[in-house]
């Protein structure tokens, strides 16, 4: 299996923590975001240890908790804290680790350092979340460019939201990337409710193969 993916997004707000969640207790694994920016509201680790049906421990703490909710950089800055990418190294663990980003791939880390150059630094296989909603065609296809631009491999796209099945067909022969599967919007969102919509929307199988 596939030890370590990372898990990203088009934008923020895509749903990709909901996604993280499911494929980390589809994958019976373990969950790291290392930077979470802000503090107020439910953060992302808590949201996946909430949603995900993971055992204690498998969440693992952030490296860099900060509290404003903006870009990390500009949130460390406010926090007097240097956020250093030689501390954002993924650890080794005996099962699946879903890492996950913070908005964008172009989301500056500081003032030198995006999360996209770190995923370059890591060369682990990206799950690229993507919505269905208009304006997501663009914003996957330059998505996708970046990423390969860098050479970093690319296990394949997951969509979230309703069937659209034009956009996502779109997206997968323009793109000339794999659909990994389609996460609907679920209410109620219960641990039940995702652990069933993950099986049912994607194969642990594909997530077994090398990035494409």
């Amino acid at each position: 299996m596939t030890a370590r993916v990372v898990v990203t997004g088009t934008d923020t707000g895509v749903g990709k923590t909901v996604f993280a969640a499911g494929l980390a207790g589809l994958l019976d694994g373990f969950y790291w975001k290392p930077v979470q920016s802000g503090l107020d509201e439910e953060t992302d680790s808590e949201v996946v240890a909430r949603l995900s049906g993971l055992p204690s421990g498998r969440v693992l703490p952030e490296v860099y908790r900060l509290k404003t909710p903006l870009s990390p950089h500009r949130s460390a800055e406010i926090d007097g804290v240097a956020i250093e990418a030689a501390k954002l190294s993924p650890p080794e663990l005996p099962g699946p680790l879903v890492i996950e980003g913070a908005g964008g791939l172009m989301v500056p880390l500081n003032r030198q350092t995006r999360f996209i150059d770190i995923f370059r630094e890591w060369q682990l296989p990206v799950i690229l979340c993507a919505r269905t909603a208009l304006g997501t065609i663009n914003h996957t296809l330059l998505s996708l460019e970046a990423l390969r631009a860098r050479s970093i491999p690319l296990l394949g796209v997951a969509f979230i939201g309703d069937e659209m099945a034009d956009t996502q067909r779109t997206i997968a022969e323009m793109g000339k990337v794999r659909v990994l599967g389609r996460l609907p919007r679920l209410d109620p969102l219960k641990p039940e409710t995702l652990a069933a919509a993950m099986r049912a929307s994607f194969n642990v199988a594909d997530f077994m193969e090398a990035p494409h």
